[in-house]
């Protein structure tokens, strides 16, 4: 038997909630048209490509797509990190 205990890594204070900032980023990193949204739909296409070029273009092009995500995020977090 075990149990699950959800929390945060780091202690979060939240100052000033923003519901309009939430949605925005919500929408952009993991929205259906934000860049994680991309880079799985590319991913999981790959696996019924056919040819093996094409198999290799969808794998790079969803690298890329969470790549964005990854740097999209990082430069987010690194601008209200002073907040």
């Amino acid at each position: 038997m075990w149990s699950y205990d959800k929390r945060l890594q780091f202690p979060v204070k939240i100052k000033n909630p923003s519901p309009q900032l939430a949605k925005i980023v919500i929408a952009q990193l993991g929205g259906p048209d934000g860049e994680l949204g991309a880079s799985m739909r590319y991913l999981n296409q790959r696996y019924s490509m056919p040819y093996a070029e094409c198999k290799g273009a969808l794998t790079d092009i969803g690298r890329e797509a969470s790549e964005m995500f990854h740097s999209e995020a990082t430069a987010f977090f690194d601008a209200f990190a002073t907040v």
